[in-house]
């Protein structure tokens, strides 16, 4: 009976260590693809992108008065380490099963290389509200003329899913922060008047994503050729392209919701604090 549980206690062991070192090398294929896709200099992006927004939640809630507890609270909801750990779960946990190498073979070749660079070039200048404007415009434009660009820009959302996907996000986004005002007892708003102050906004939050979207595309992609775009939605239509599409999504969404409700708490709190 001894030596039978010695050998099942020894093969548990292998496999163990054997789903261990599998685990660390998935972990360490996710890293690797993090930085394929500078994810710490999106992040900062995030945190610029987020605390230009806390000045205007500032502004519009707080009448300018936000405290130093407040702008502690924000300091510590847009923490990078925090963002980027999260996005990583969600990103981990959707490409479990597909074709990572693949995916990191396609990010880094120089082709690879040369779209995150533009990607992220284009979502750190439309922090600036000019450039947002003028690429908002040059959409506008093209919507009127049309053209094969922005045929390919068309096909690139489609294949992602990313007007829908990005729509369904800064609802979520928004019911989150209105729990988190309601949470922290800022108003008294019940589940079913949230969701349909939330659902009373897609049509102009569709709108303006469309917008937002369509014009950051096509800045971003501007410098590539039709045939290296068409690469990239060729890659975007694989298995191992829609896994890493659904992954983003699903890390991004889950930090997303929390900074969303951790603003709405971070406001509610604010709001008793000045009222004391």
């Amino acid at each position: 009976m001894n030596v039978i549980w010695s050998r099942i206690c020894a093969a548990s062991a292998v496999l163990l260590i054997s789903a261990s070192c599998l685990m660390a090398q998935g972990t360490a294929r996710v890293t690797l693809l993090m930085d394929a896709l500078k994810m710490a200099e999106m992040m900062q992006i995030v945190r610029t992108e987020g605390l230009d927004y806390a000045r205007d939640l500032n502004a519009d809630m707080l009448d300018g008065q936000g405290s130093g507890f407040w702008a502690s609270q924000v300091d510590r909801i847009y923490d990078i380490h925090r963002m980027s750990e999260t996005t990583r779960a969600g990103l981990a946990n959707a490409l479990q099963g597909s074709d990572l190498d693949a995916t990191l073979a396609f990010f880094q070749t120089p082709a690879g290389e040369r779209i995150v660079a533009l990607e992220n070039a284009a979502r750190g200048a439309m922090g600036d509200d000019d450039i947002e404007e003028i690429a908002r415009q040059n959409y506008r434009d093209l919507a009127q003329d049309g053209g094969n660009r922005l045929d390919l820009i068309r096909a690139f959302v489609t294949a992602n899913d990313l007007l829908e996907r990005n729509v369904s996000g800064a609802l979520t986004s928004n019911y989150q922060f209105f729990r988190g005002l309601s949470d922290g007892n800022a108003f008294d708003m019940s589940e079913d008047e949230m969701i349909a102050e939330v659902w009373a906004q897609e049509e102009e939050i569709r709108a303006d994503t469309e917008e937002w979207l369509m014009g950051y595309l096509l800045m971003a992609y501007q410098p590539l050729s039709d045939e290296e775009l068409e690469a990239y939605i060729a890659f975007s239509r694989t298995d191992a392209g829609q896994a890493l599409n659904r992954g983003l999504f699903d890390g991004f969404n889950a930090m997303y919701t929390d900074i969303s409700y951790a603003l709405g708490r971070a406001v509610a709190l604010e709001l008793a604090a000045s009222e004391l």
